[in-house]
């Protein structure tokens, strides 16, 4: 059986490990939580602080920026739930908005419509690790003076116009679950591009208090400042990941290669659609899924690749069908891709052990179908 993920292991874990038990230190901003911070904040030319889930991320955020009962956030309604769940339990309400059918990401040309005078962010979602239409989202934004949130879950060493993305409005966010590129198990990273909010971030992250400016000598008390929660990870889940950042070159290679096997395997198709990518976009191979068109026809496909022996899934369904949606928001204009893309959309394996090979299996057995 193909499986459709299978997390990523490098080989480095159990020599990272062995050092972990000689150090000592396995609560979170020890030695490898450094180095993991360290490797981001270069690569990214920002602020970073390693968090427990890219949830909790988004949750720090809507700390950071003060949501509060009554204000508005704007968010494509496909994606995973936690892009707007993070504001919803502050009280927030959601204004979903359609999606382009080509790229699955949010649809720029709806957004400005769905901005009111209680609009407090624009949560963009890159989805596949594909970018969004950052240059019209950040200057719309700025019109409207309000935050944008880039919800990169998916999009670790993915660039817009050259630029990483998370680095490109005000906050960002990745994912280091499991079926992430690069992964703890769970974990995540909070990404800050307005300085203003770095000290602030260091409270929340560490429960309210100034444990971490403390600890550097720019305090003299260890006390209770502000609100704030335990967002930050054991030195267990940074050592993990630390290990894929010491080859996170070499696991972008392999993944854009498997990528590129199934486009070029898969393109001749003429029953299917294939993910497109903007010229802006670099991306980072984080997922490859087929168009087929209907939800009919992509369970029956589904039932054929299991028969083959290969898994393959589909994933979000519209957050503003979804019971809890209709509760806490609203649609703004029309419904013309979300739910209809929602439905043709089939994602297949891609994971850094998959071999050419097996995508080669896969892809026969897509033609096969058809035949």
């Amino acid at each position: 059986m193909i499986e459709f993920n299978v997390p990523v292991q490098t080989g480095k874990e159990i020599e990272n490990f062995n050092e972990l038990i000689r150090i000592g230190h396995f609560c979170g901003d020890g030695f490898f939580t450094k180095k993991v911070t360290q490797w981001f904040d270069e690569s990214l030319n920002s602020k970073t602080l390693l968090t427990t889930s890219c949830t909790h991320a988004l949750e720090m955020i809507a700390l950071l920026i003060n949501i509060q009962p009554g204000d508005e956030i704007i968010v494509p309604s496909y994606t995973f739930v936690t892009s707007a769940s993070a504001f919803t339990i502050r009280g927030a309400r959601i204004v979903f908005v359609d999606i382009r059918a080509d790229t699955m990401n949010i649809d720029e040309s709806k957004i400005k419509a769905a901005i009111t005078s209680k609009t407090k962010a624009i949560v963009v979602v890159h989805y596949a690790g594909i970018s969004c239409e950052m240059d019209y989202i950040v200057n719309l934004a700025k019109s409207a003076n309000i935050y944008v949130i880039e919800d990169a879950a998916q999009a670790m060493m993915s660039t817009y116009k050259g630029r990483p993305l998370g680095t490109i409005g005000d906050f960002g966010t990745y994912s280091f679950h499991e079926t992430k590129n690069y992964h703890c198990g769970e974990g995540g990273l909070l990404i800050i591009n307005n300085k203003y909010f770095i000290h602030k971030a260091e409270i929340i992250r560490e429960k309210g208090t100034n444990r971490a400016q403390f600890l550097r000598g720019g305090a003299d008390k260890y006390t209770w400042i502000d609100q704030g929660s335990s967002f930050l990870p054991s030195e267990l889940n940074a050592m993990f990941l630390y290990s894929q950042l010491q080859v996170a070159k070499k696991i972008n290679k392999k993944r854009l290669l498997l990528w590129q096997a199934y486009y070029d395997n898969l393109s001749k198709i003429n029953e299917i659609d294939l993910p497109v990518v903007t010229r802006a976009s670099k991306h980072n191979a984080h997922m490859f899924y087929i168009k087929l068109s209907d939800r009919v026809e992509r369970d029956k496909i589904i039932r054929h690749l299991k028969s083959k022996g290969v898994s393959s899934v589909f994933h979000y369904i519209p957050l503003h069908s979804s019971p809890y949606g209709k509760k806490i928001g609203n649609f703004s204009g029309l419904d013309l891709n979300t739910t209809r893309e929602s439905e043709r959309i089939l994602r297949l394996p891609i994971f850094y052990q998959l071999q050419v090979g097996e995508v080669q299996y896969i892809c026969d057995s897509i033609k096969g179908f058809f035949e």
